[in-house]
């Protein structure tokens, strides 16, 4: 039996907080992340400080209402006139922080969150990222990824949205055989999900304890994407 510490991790696709009814609103949001009660979110699609901008940004109104103690940024375009992209709420202290381009020419910019957590004396890797909407795209991206992601030696997360629509996807096909098959729970659309685009990877690929699409009648409006909530093991974590 594999032993260790259990936390929980989730990873949600925010939207930039405009929900299914076409309103924008971050409070909907962050009461979702409060049901999530989860150690670590990875987010994608959501807003992040600017310098001596007056307007509270998504993730500072996110880390703060959902009561995070820390939220890191890991932005890969402008919207709004906000750095935008991914982003991670951690109750763990951060040990490292790496931004990874993953941009292909001529599509949106796009990039990965890489973490190092300090979790009760051991580090938890986190890696979260939204790749592109096309094929030839999210090849290239994960070509650019898996480097990062392979060199780590210490318990890892690799999670986020990536685009795999088609469950016959020759990319997402080769990458399980490299990775290990993951769970593929519909997380898309929120309201009738049919899609499985948001998933979890871990390291090692025991720890995973179990994996549920949260689908709560507030997070089928909060955003087009249902959160996903594991809860993990991990040794001397």
């Amino acid at each position: 039996m594999y032993e260790g510490r259990r936390f929980t991790i989730a990873t949600y696709n925010v939207h930039s907080c405009v929900g299914t009814d076409g309103r924008y609103d971050p409070e909907r949001i962050t009461e979702v992340i409060r049901e999530l009660d989860a150690d670590v979110v990875a987010l994608q699609e959501v807003e992040s400080p600017v310098a001596d901008h007056g307007e509270p940004n998504q993730l500072s109104r996110l880390v703060r209402g959902a009561g995070y103690p820390r939220g890191i940024a890991g932005a890969t375009l402008q919207r709004r006139g906000y750095p935008f992209g991914n982003a991670i709420l951690t109750r763990f202290p951060v040990e490292a922080v790496r931004r990874i381009d993953l941009s292909v020419a001529a599509r949106e910019p796009r990039g990965a969150l890489d973490l190092d957590l300090a979790c009760h004396g051991a580090t938890l890797r986190i890696m979260t990222t939204h790749l592109g909407l096309r094929h030839e795209e999210r090849a290239e991206q994960w070509r650019l990824l898996l480097p990062h992601w392979n060199a780590t030696t210490t318990p890892a997360v690799l999670l986020g949205d990536f685009n795999h629509w088609w469950w016959r996807d020759r990319v997402l096909a080769g990458i399980e055989r490299d990775l290990g098959r993951t769970p593929a729970l519909r997380t898309f659309p929120s309201r009738r999900p049919i899609f499985a685009l948001d998933r979890m990877w871990l390291r090692p690929r025991h720890a995973l304890v179990s994996l549920t699409v949260v689908a709560t009648r507030l997070a089928r409006v909060a955003s087009d994407h249902l959160p996903l909530r594991a809860e993990i093991t991990v040794a001397d974590c």
